[in-house]
């Protein structure tokens, strides 16, 4: 099964950076990065020390329902390339590991699909996952916080 990592896509990050309100309802904030830990959700890469950035509450889903969980995520605060995808891990995940849970058509969570992975094998785990064929799609998120920080579909 192949698979490829999805960023958040140009016109909903163009609309945040340009100053839209996010999923609160509220401006993004304005930071300056301290080159660790900020990942974009946009480009898939970490923001460098000394570059602008956005903290903003994001829902990863189409509509709200009751398993359209919201948080707080990062952007550059300038525009930045999307990430083109592809099974490469993208260089934004940094950490030891990360737990990740599969969703179906509905964008409802698939129930015991969630699990905590090393970075080093989700895309070997979520290959895996994408073979049941009620997962419809993966994110990658936080083990720590449950932050989103990235989708992942068959290729």
């Amino acid at each position: 099964m192949s698979i490829r990592f999805v960023a958040l896509e140009t016109p909903v990050v163009r609309a945040l950076q340009d100053g839209q309100p996010d999923a609160n309802d509220q401006a993004p904030e304005r930071h300056v990065s301290d080159g660790n830990g900020v990942p974009c959700r946009h480009c898939l890469e970490q923001v460098r020390a000394g570059e602008p950035y956005l903290i903003l509450a994001h829902r990863p889903f189409p509509a709200p329902q009751p398993y359209a969980e919201q948080g707080p995520i990062f952007l550059h605060a300038q525009a930045c390339t999307r990430h083109a995808g592809g099974a490469d891990v993208p260089p934004m995940l940094r950490s030891a590991q990360y737990l990740i849970r599969g969703y179906d058509a509905r964008d409802r969570i698939v129930y015991g699909s969630g699990q905590i992975v090393p970075t080093a094998r989700i895309a070997e785990v979520t290959a895996e996952m994408l073979r049941n064929d009620g997962i419809a799609y993966i994110h990658v998120r936080s083990a720590s916080n449950n932050c989103y920080q990235c989708r992942i579909d068959r290729a």
